[in-house]
């Protein structure tokens, strides 16, 4: 079988998934807060259905999010919504919850299944755990280092999907943090959700220039990297081991820094499948990324190249 990475975008809307799939997107992960969390926009099961629409006729992939922590009224409507999401035709479905893993066998048999969650995806047992019980892909942990990537490829038998651009979460609650600091300080913003793109932060008073996002949603508090993980100078590594879907995380970002991302890393891809032996990484390809990329935030390898951090 000839390799062919996924390139793997977000979307936070159906025009950005339209003008990321230009960009060269292969493959989509949505989904509605509901059932998923840290998503970049709200695609609720109507949306959902047009995205599929879309993406299908130009050979792309629709994955939708269910990996929320459910709980038990979750889960009086997850068989309808996982029957839902077959009835649409999207091609996979990211759990985390054995829940979900059941309630897809049950309603939607036979479609894709991503098992993420988050940082317990480490190491290639627990890969083979969830491949027998059907997982089709393990979505890797971001703490892991390059060499533990290589050694989980080589012995599991599961698709592995990592990230290779974008921010990372560092903290979740499900309790509502802001809108609790905000009612304390006497602001009327009790009950409602506080937007992705309020530009809230937290900053250290031992390291001013580093800044983590923060905002909440209907999961809760999320406090998010202060750099972003851009792995385009070294993707080579991952693209030798056959990694086989790498994640652009779009969430936080506006639909043209994520264009000039996907179109970059589309670049990359191609001239390394092209000709593998003679693949050269080349600066035009990130200078677009320098220029749009916020000062305030550093590109960075994450922890590809570091020991894992707990």
């Amino acid at each position: 079988m000839v390799y062919k990475p996924e390139l793997l975008a977000t979307a936070s809307s159906l025009e950005e998934l339209t003008r990321l799939i230009e960009a060269g997107a292969d493959a989509f992960v949505i989904g509605e807060a509901r059932y998923g969390t840290r998503l970049a926009g709200e695609f609720k099961l109507d949306m959902i259905k047009e995205a599929v629409a879309i993406a299908k006729p130009r050979g792309v992939r629709i994955y939708v999010a269910a990996n929320n922590l459910m709980d038990n009224k979750t889960l009086e409507s997850l068989p309808a919504y996982i029957a839902g999401l077959s009835e649409a035709g999207v091609d996979a479905i990211v759990f985390g919850d054995p829940a979900v893993l059941m309630a897809a066998k049950e309603h939607a048999p036979g479609i894709g299944l991503h098992w993420n969650a988050e940082m317990t995806s480490t190491n290639y047992a627990t890969a083979e755990y969830w491949a027998r019980r059907g997982a089709t892909r393990f979505v890797l942990a971001r703490e892991i280092n390059m060499e533990q990537i290589e050694e989980i490829k080589a012995k599991s038998k599961l698709e592995l999907q990592v990230q290779v651009h974008g921010m990372t979460n560092i903290y979740h609650s499900k309790r509502s943090l802001v809108n609790s600091y905000l009612d304390h300080q006497g602001r009327e913003q009790s009950g409602r959700e506080v937007e992705l793109d309020r530009g809230l932060y937290l900053m250290e008073a031992e390291r001013p220039n580093e800044r983590f996002p923060i905002y909440e949603d209907a999961n809760g508090t999320h406090i998010m990297s202060s750099d972003d993980i851009c792995m385009l100078e070294n993707l080579h590594e991952l693209l030798v081991i056959c990694a086989d879907s790498l994640k652009v995380e779009g969430i936080l970002k506006s639909i043209e820094y994520n264009e000039v991302v996907v179109r970059a890393y589309r670049q990359a891809i191609d001239a390394y499948l092209a000709d593998p032996e003679a693949y050269e990484f080349r600066e035009e390809w990130l200078d677009p990324i320098r220029e749009v990329q916020d000062p305030n935030r550093e590109l960075s390898f994450g922890f590809f190249y570091k020991e894992q951090v707990y």
